[in-house]
């Protein structure tokens, strides 16, 4: 069985991040992974909510069996990424029946995203979650602070939400929240948001963004545990590479291989294109984008 959180752990120490691809379409599954393999790196693929009921991945269930096809052990694992407490058309959501079905489907690592409540009603949340899934030996992600873009009304411009900081993540805040919730893992906002998931946005290309690598310093040294970012997509180079030594352990992947998909299947009308597009992206973000190539041997999964 992967031990998720010790892989995590292990990123973190080694100074590299674990890339984690998120499949809103089931046929993205097989190069993806085949792509981890090839590079001779460490990741996860990553199933949310949103893409279940926006795209086409359908459920858990259908993601699981897909990924028991294509799995290749001791390179990659099955993580279920954003189960929104509110989500981002703000409906409440029950959360712990999708995250308790996930861990009896079998998944390693699980997320809980309660950033749109208040700090003590997502502690109380993420509280909850993280006893279920530690119960189980499972890993449980959450999030402080508001990484923005899956809404679907407007937001100010990526400029105005940087120079005001506004949905960041305060470093005392995550302090208090990861000592009261027992989370293994937490998703920062810093500076990145998510790739648009509605609407005309949804095939423009991201926002260049950057990150705010002292806030970044800040949280860290106040948790002490691995941190993630999430809309990693479309991040300057530079500041990701920064922002991994700085203890990011774990950076989502959604936009750059979603956007790939959709556009190859658009243009030639065949899935084999549209995964083999897939399969070339995902090389090109692992071994020159991210430079994870062979990371694996600096990660023991068992």
């Amino acid at each position: 069985m992967v031990i998720a959180n010790d892989i995590v752990q292990q990123a973190k120490r080694a100074r590299v991040a674990i890339l984690a691809f998120n499949i809103p379409y089931l046929p993205m599954m097989k190069p993806v992974i085949a792509a981890v393999v090839a590079q001779e790196s460490v990741a996860m693929v990553s199933t949310a909510r949103l893409e279940w009921l926006k795209f086409e991945a359908r459920n858990p269930a259908a993601v699981r069996a897909e990924f028991e096809r294509w799995k290749k052990p001791g390179y990659i694992w099955l993580h279920l990424d954003h189960v929104p407490v509110l989500d981002e058309d703000g409906l409440s959501v029950a959360v712990e029946p999708i995250i308790a079905e996930a861990i009896g489907l079998g998944y390693q690592s699980v997320m809980v995203d309660g950033s749109r409540l208040a700090l003590q009603e997502n502690i109380e949340a993420t509280r909850s979650i993280v006893a279920l899934a530690h119960q189980a030996g499972v890993a449980c992600e959450a999030e402080l602070g508001a990484v923005l873009g899956h809404e679907s009304g407007p937001i100010p411009s990526y400029e105005e939400l940087f120079a005001s900081g506004k949905g960041f993540t305060d470093p005392d805040e995550a302090q208090r929240f990861v000592k009261q919730t027992g989370c293994d893992w937490l998703s920062v906002a810093i500076g990145n948001i998510h790739g648009a998931i509605s609407g005309v946005r949804k095939d423009q290309k991201k926002v260049e963004a950057r990150l705010n690598l002292d806030r970044l310093d800040q949280i860290a040294q106040a948790t002490g545990v691995p941190l993630v970012l999430h809309g990693g997509s479309g991040v300057k180079q530079e500041f990701v590479n920064a922002a991994i030594q700085g203890g990011i352990a774990k950076i989502n992947i959604g936009t750059e291989i979603r956007q790939v998909y959709e556009a190859t299947l658009r243009e030639t009308g065949s899935i084999l294109s549209a995964q083999a597009a897939v399969f070339d992206r995902t090389t090109w973000l692992i071994r020159d984008a991210y430079g994870l190539a062979g990371i694996r041997r600096l990660i023991s999964i068992e």
